[in-house]
């Protein structure tokens, strides 16, 4: 029986359906879900050589731990049409990412094809000396990513040729990988045409020049540290593998025509990055630039592929390509998977940020990351809590912008209250947001390195001194009172 008021004087006695208020998680209830992802994942990649659940096992895992919390959530009163919608705007937040992943497949296969990566190769065994060769592969990184701004650029250019040229010189692969990693995030720390050296100093209300000055305190000594590190590293290496590299260079001649002419394409992409250009414009020409240099100076390898030309680009671009020189070195080295080999980096991807937005969703990360602050009594204990907030949302968000904004917006007043100059906050966002990144596998940057360069983060998680090296430089510079800038006077009496 339904029953209405009459009159707005007359009170309604139809009892009102009441909505399930929404508990907050637990610290323990909010662990749960990362403590098995984080155990596991090591399970699996230590031990299982990353086959626990078959070939998508950390994809796999992670989507459990995403079940897991969401079951957290649902228990709470957190509705599935919440949870749905932050999921989704997660994904929808790395379409761009993604079709750079795609783009970058397809720019390995060309650029292989084309012969640009195997002149890269031919040329850089001519010149780089197997003695100095890991502290070149840092300074050339360091280079090209200060000029871009953006180590992904840096990695999917001189890293993978950096990459070929150390295996054929007997180098292991994990070392290498750690020296152009270590420099590619150089230059994404220092680079005003960043996108995180812009977005630190943006979050933390800090000016990007002065962000940039504040942040070179602990950079430079920390890629300085770095650079001496590969010096002795590649000095105690023996690279005897390869004592002669002719025989290479003749075989590289005979399966490509080799011509420093076809480095107009990665200087093209390398510019238009420069000048801020889209990187999807910027990559998407150098995949075209290189499909028309491959037609034209590379017919005869590409019927190595298919029996006829327009195919075999086609396989670059989308497909596994492989050429056989009778070599091994050489054979390894000359192999792409295109768009196909990227797939799995982006299952990964996705998998990990349904994972990051269920955690939102359900109030896990405002909680972990609140705890944090609670414990920050000290000026040691901020900073000391920001570098784990940091590193913390690199594992559990699985992103590094996620790690530089929400640490970023929650810090930024605890700052203020210690008196404490915004460039602080911003160096220590940078120190420990951005490069930390690409040392989680499930992480975007991880996965994204990891991809490209053709090197798990298992073998050359050790190796990127810098990256690992920064968060602690960073700590010490606090922990001694070390250039921690203090709010000016009049500034000070505003904000406390």
């Amino acid at each position: 029986m339904v029953i209405s008021c009459i009159t707005d004087s007359v009170p309604c006695m139809i009892p009102k359906v009441k909505t399930p208020l929404k508990k907050e998680l637990t610290i323990i209830e909010a662990v749960i879900p990362v403590l098995f992802l984080t155990v596991t994942l090591f399970w699996n990649i230590t031990f299982k050589n990353g086959e626990l659940l078959g070939s998508y096992s950390n994809q796999i895992i992670l989507l459990i731990a995403a079940a897991i919390a969401i079951s957290m959530g649902i228990y709470r009163k957190v509705t599935s049409k919440e949870i749905a919608l932050e999921v989704w705007q997660n994904i929808k937040s790395i379409g761009i990412p993604i079709l750079i992943l795609l783009l970058v497949g397809a720019l390995s296969g060309t650029w292989l094809v084309s012969g640009i990566i195997p002149s890269m190769v031919y040329y850089g065994l001519k010149i780089l000396d197997p003695t100095i060769f890991l502290p070149a592969c840092l300074i050339i990184s360091a280079i090209i990513s200060v000029a871009t701004g953006s180590s992904w650029t840096t990695s999917a250019t001189v890293g993978i040729a950096l990459i070929g040229i150390g295996e054929t010189l007997g180098m292991p692969t994990g070392i290498v990988a750690g020296a152009v990693i270590s420099g590619a995030y150089f230059g994404d720390k220092m680079s005003p045409l960043s996108d995180t050296t812009n977005l630190a100093p943006a979050m933390a209300g800090a000016d990007l020049f002065t962000h940039i000055k504040y942040m070179s305190l602990t950079t430079i000594p920390t890629i300085g540290i770095t650079l001496v590190v590969f010096c002795i590293i590649n000095y105690n290496i023996d690279s005897a593998g390869i004592t002669d590299v002719s025989l290479l260079l003749i075989k590289i001649k005979q399966t490509f025509y080799i011509t420093p002419f076809l480095f107009i394409v990665p200087a093209v992409v390398i510019v238009l990055i420069f000048f801020k250009t889209k990187p999807l414009f910027a990559l998407g020409t150098g995949v075209v630039l290189a499909l028309i240099v491959a037609y034209i100076f590379q017919k005869n390898s590409l019927l190595h592929i298919s029996h006829s030309a327009p195919n075999a680009l086609f396989t670059a671009v989308f497909s596994d390509v492989a050429f056989n020189t009778n070599n091994d070195i050489l054979d390894n080295l000359f192999s792409s998977g295109g768009v196909k080999g990227m797939l799995s980096t982006i299952y990964l991807i996705i998998a990990a940020m349904i994972f990051g937005g269920a955690m939102d969703a359900i109030g896990a990360l405002s909680k972990l990351t609140k705890l944090l602050l609670e414990v920050a009594t000290s000026v040691f204990g901020l900073f000391a809590s920001t570098v784990l907030s940091c590193l913390g949302l690199n594992i559990i968000a699985s992103d590094q912008y996620l790690a530089i904004v929400i640490p970023g917006k929650m810090f930024k007043k605890a700052y203020e209250d210690k008196g404490l100059a915004p460039e602080n906050l911003s160096r220590t966002l940078e120190d420990s947001g951005t490069v930390t990144s690409v040392l989680i596998p499930w992480n975007t940057c991880g996965a994204y390195q990891a991809g490209v360069l053709g090197v798990n983060v298992s073998d050359y998680f050790v190796y990127a001194i810098f990256n690992w090296l920064s968060p602690l430089t960073t700590l010490l510079y606090a922990a001694l009172n070390i250039k921690i800038k203090q709010l000016a006077a009049d500034t000070k009496g505003k904000t406390i």
